[in-house]
């Protein structure tokens, strides 16, 4: 018979202490702990660990931002290559010198237009 008083979806046995483990209550690692464990054990190449695993390649295309107020930037200037937010922003990259673009691109890490 249950106690009333506790939620029905909680488990009691996590809480007791575990009759094989002794008298040891159940501990719980972090992700670090497990893969600083993991790097002590002899793995081949092959295994897969926590450490191995990389993400799937995302499906949704990366945002832009605006290299100008760092907006999110739904325009790209053909011409310099920078993206912009608005209309203002489209004035103030036309007006911009070449190295100041080239710079920008730069920051960006985007291939300067040469």
């Amino acid at each position: 018979m249950q106690d009333s008083s506790l939620p029905v979806f909680k488990k009691q046995t996590l809480a007791e202490t575990n009759p094989i483990a002794g008298n040891k209550k159940r501990t719980w690692k972090s992700l670090k702990q497990i893969i600083a464990y993991e790097r002590t054990l002899p793995w081949k190449e092959s295994d897969v660990t926590y450490s191995s695993i990389n993400a799937p390649p995302s499906f949704v295309p990366a945002k832009k931002y605006s290299d100008i107020s760092g907006l999110i930037a739904p325009y790209t200037d053909p011409h310099s290559k920078l993206h912009y937010h608005n209309a203002e922003e489209f004035q103030t990259v036309r007006s911009l010198p070449m190295d100041l673009t080239a710079g920008y691109l730069a920051l960006r890490g985007a291939s300067s237009i040469v």
